[in-house]
């Protein structure tokens, strides 16, 4: 369904107006792409106003506050197990390493080291003082910006889930994440791509994003009036206006090689445990994907809520595609996908995105850190290894809180008697907390390897705290989460 078409930006905010953010000329739109953009404007915004949670699709799965399904990799991953998956002789498990020893508190729960402010650019100044300003009143700020949105432009309402406490989050975690990277344009500019390849699913359109950088504007001044002043309103002109443009051009070349989302129909639904489920897509239309990626997905339960999961398997030949769904408290998408969903219920599948993929370039082994669910895209890259003929260590750590929470650790095994490089090391944590850090420092050395983390966002944190600690660089660890960009020390 396309978003409504908007009126231009009111004027109302301190030198505000509908001639601040000019667009300029964009491609047409594919012939025959209903889902396009309707004209040659195109101005969008940080996090442009959609028909789904404002969640940005540059963020991995893997948690939210206000709504746990929001994880980017609570994972949806794994299609059907390969015939290689399946020996004809039992599988023996192996011993689970028990993990008594909790990672220490600073560790699991400090976040990424923040990008050097050294030769930082004045606008860049300008727009970290006006984010500090606000920071402790981040929440009034996200609610004022949406009261203005809506009053000045109720048609957008509709665009938008009927629970805004979700949206409220996201909003501001985009713009943190924009603001840290601001001087680091290669990060940024991947970043927003992302941000507006993913944004279409909503049906944005560029009409919607000056009437968004209007009350965004409006929201800053009046919460940082101590800090507020011409040059600092014009600093985040140019930057909203830069950053719109780029998510723009994302949007509008995408547009041109694939469709704004997909339907898939559920074709099996295997429930492994009283709260986790294996189930499996056939999208309507080819779907390409990579091996560790993840996508977003809306239920006809639940319009406009988006959640997202990881891929469960490499691209398959005959297309189909398997996610591992945890239906977590109070979690909307999860609980419908788990506990609802049947096979012949159709679904709706947004663009993938995320970058824990494997180079295919490189010999060096693979640490791999699964937690839970975040077993999904772990096999995916152990199978993307294997389709590729490399015969590169890999070693999978898979963590969970007891041994029935270790659901797919059959296939997992299956796949190391197929394939002599792989080494799946099931690890328990009686405390519950997922530290599998605590595990890798038992075995290596690993600085030969480059490590990949998904699983609750506690133990990524942690995880890539402890795989630093043991000196893989930084620029070799590679997880999705929703503080993917900052987490990566990028």
């Amino acid at each position: 369904m396309d978003a409504p078409t908007t009126r231009s930006a009111d004027s109302g905010t301190s030198g505000g107006g509908e001639g601040w953010f000019t667009p300029r000329k964009a491609p047409a739109p594919a012939p025959g792409n209903e889902q396009g953009t309707s004209d040659g404007r195109r101005l969008a915004a940080l996090r442009p106003v959609g028909r789904g949670a404002a969640t940005t699709d540059g963020e991995p799965p893997q948690g939210e506050a206000a709504d746990p399904d929001s994880r980017i990799p609570e994972t949806d991953s794994a299609p059907t197990p390969p015939a290689t998956d399946r020996p004809q002789q039992p599988v023996e498990r192996p011993a689970t390493v028990q993990v008594q020893d909790a990672v220490p508190q600073a560790a699991a729960e400090s976040p990424a080291e923040p990008a050097p402010a050294a030769n930082a650019s004045p606008d860049a100044v300008l727009i970290r003082r006006t984010m500090a300003e606000v920071a402790p009143v981040a929440d009034k700020v996200t609610s004022y910006f949406y009261a203005l949105l809506f009053v000045r432009h109720p048609d957008l309402r509709p665009l938008f889930p009927p629970a805004m406490d979700a949206q409220r989050d996201r909003l501001l975690k985009a713009l943190l994440t924009a603001v840290e990277h601001i001087d680091n344009t290669p990060v940024l500019v991947d970043y927003l791509q992302q941000l507006g390849r993913g944004h279409r699913k909503y049906g944005t359109r560029p009409e919607h994003y000056p009437a968004v950088g209007e009350c965004l504007i409006g929201a800053l001044n009046k919460y940082a009036g101590s800090v507020w002043d011409a040059e600092t309103e014009a600093a985040w002109v140019r930057a909203y206006t830069t950053i719109s443009q780029v998510m723009i051009d994302a949007a509008a070349a995408d547009e041109l090689r694939a469709p704004a989302w997909w339907h898939a129909e559920v074709v099996s639904h295997d429930l492994r445990t009283p709260d986790v489920a294996v189930l499996t897509l056939r999208p309507d239309q080819p779907y390409p994907f990579l091996a560790g990626q993840y996508t977003s997905l809306e239920t006809p339960w639940w319009p406009r809520i988006w959640r997202h999961y990881s891929f469960a398997s490499a691209p398959r030949s005959d297309g189909l595609l398997t996610f591992h769904v945890k239906a977590v408290p109070a979690g909307w998408v999860s609980n419908a996908l788990v506990h609802r969903a049947r096979p012949g219920d159709v679904v709706r599948l947004g663009p993938p995105a995320g970058s824990m993929t494997v180079d295919h370039t490189s010999d060096s082994g693979l640490l791999c850190l699964g937690g839970g669910t975040g077993i999904a895209p772990i096999k995916a890259l152990v199978e993307d290894v294997a389709e590729h003929g490399a015969r590169r260590p890999v070693e999978v750590f898979y963590g969970a809180r007891s041994d029935h929470d270790l659901y797919d650790i059959d296939t997992m095994l299956r796949l190391q008697q197929s394939h002599p490089w792989l080494e799946v090391r099931p690890v328990v944590d009686r405390d519950g907390a997922l530290q599998l850090p605590e595990a890798i420092r038992a075995f290596g050395p690993w600085t030969a390897f480059d490590a990949y983390v998904s699983g609750p966002p506690g133990m990524i944190r942690s995880g890539v705290a402890a795989l630093r600690g043991i000196g893989i660089p930084t620029e070799r660890i590679r997880h999705d989460s929703v503080e993917e960009l900052v987490a990566a020390g990028h």
